[in-house]
């Protein structure tokens, strides 16, 4: 058995489960799971038309590269959603199975466990995946905790630290707190990248949720070009339909970025089994060639914070986020810090189920975990349901003197 599988921490929703074990919340009121970012909205019907007009594509094993058609699509939509001037789809681009299987199958290529203190920098709060990666590949992981005011502090890292750094991972738009990566962060980023040759991982499958149509969220690649790396060296950009399109049992993604990269990736997945099938493939070039569904799914999110961030903003410190789905909420102070115990009396009074921050985060370097004393709120399912959710919140927050 792989030694590091005893080190890995236990998966969020494992623990989330464990703590509300044994709470019976009113029978009367439906429950509400507002703690898994899994997109609610329906899958537009164009999608699920185009999966099963391809139904024969079942009978073939997929190219591990996949289609000259899919890398054509992601690259034509790539191009056009991050003024980029080209990106070749022959070397500069990879279809995936959801970006989860290429953030984990990624580290495991890059981590070169024979080198002293192998290290994968990453956010603190953090999508638990970079976590279990890099330790199943016998790296630390080191936590940049975000600051209470936004933005994480990349700048604090140590130069020790640098030095045995592999692999960087960026969430951008940001999980769960929907900041966007500022222009001078990735410049920074990508200076030390050229300076001490480790990869730069953006996650961006939060990209296309964002709530003003003049100021998008911009990207990785974007930024590199902007900067003159046309080459997009050590830079691999990683994003899904999942959000984009409310289509996350697809299972489709993309990696674009370094042609050297890339490369080495395809080597290692034509061994690990991970191609897409021609049926998927279809149903991803007709989502990757269609824009009007995901102008649409933006604004029924938008329409939610709209409306909704109101009620809760005086209880909960709740804001308009910049992009993604997602309320990073400070319990109120009679709690202290106590997340885990907010969770489970607001699941058993109300039936509403939220996830304590501190499980989505760690204690880093410094003694502090960023996400103790907040929950992430995920805004997924229709609007009816999150505004009866959000009455019931308000409603316990107001009923328990808190």
């Amino acid at each position: 058995m792989n030694p590091y599988l005893a080190d890995l921490n236990e998966f969020t929703f494992t623990r989330l489960a464990r703590l509300l074990a044994g709470n019976r919340p009113p029978a009367e009121l439906a429950p509400i799971d507002l703690s898994i970012g899994e997109p609610k909205h329906p899958t537009p019907t164009f999608i699920r038309e185009a999966l099963a007009q391809a139904s024969a594509g079942l009978a073939h094993y997929p190219p591990t590269k996949g289609s000259d058609a899919l890398r054509g699509a992601i690259a034509t939509w790539l191009t056009r959603r991050f003024d980029l001037p080209s990106l070749d789809p022959a070397t500069q681009v990879l279809p995936v199975l959801g970006s989860k299987e290429a953030l984990y199958s990624f580290t495991q290529l890059v981590v070169d466990p024979r080198r002293p203190r192998p290290t994968v920098v990453m956010p603190n709060p953090l999508y638990m995946v970079y976590e279990g990666a890099a330790t199943l590949c016998g790296a630390r992981p080191y936590f940049v905790n975000r600051r209470p005011e936004g933005g994480h502090a990349w700048d604090e890292v140590p130069d020790s630290v640098w030095a045995d750094t592999q692999l960087v991972i960026v969430c951008s738009p940001d999980n769960p707190t929907g900041d966007i990566t500022p222009h001078a962060t990735w410049q920074r980023l990508f200076e030390l990248a050229d300076r001490l040759g480790f990869v730069i991982v953006a996650d961006e499958c939060y990209s296309e949720i964002y709530f003003d149509e003049s100021a998008r969220p911009t990207g990785a690649l974007q930024v590199a070009q902007e900067l003159g790396r046309s080459d997009f060296r050590n830079l691999i950009s990683t994003g899904s339909l999942s959000k984009r399109s409310n289509a996350p049992g697809l299972r489709s993604g993309y990696v674009a970025g370094d042609a050297r990269w890339i490369a080495a990736f395809l080597k290692l997945r034509a061994f690990n089994g991970s191609a897409m099938s021609a049926t998927v493939a279809a149903a991803s070039i007709a989502a990757w060639n269609d824009e009007a569904h995901v102008i649409a799914n933006r604004e029924a999110y938008a329409r939610k914070f709209r409306e909704l961030t109101p009620r809760l903003s005086g209880l909960l410190g709740v804001t308009h986020p910049k992009a993604a789905f997602y309320w990073w909420a400070r319990i109120p102070s009679a709690w202290g810090d106590d997340d885990e115990a907010f969770t489970r009396s607001l699941h058993e009074a109300t039936g509403v189920t939220v996830i304590p921050g501190s499980y989505l985060s760690r204690t880093a370097a410094n003694g502090i975990n960023p996400g103790r004393g907040h929950v992430r709120i995920a805004l997924v399912p229709e609007f009816d349901v999150c505004a009866e959710a959000v009455d019931r919140i308000a409603g316990f927050v107001t009923a328990s003197g808190h």
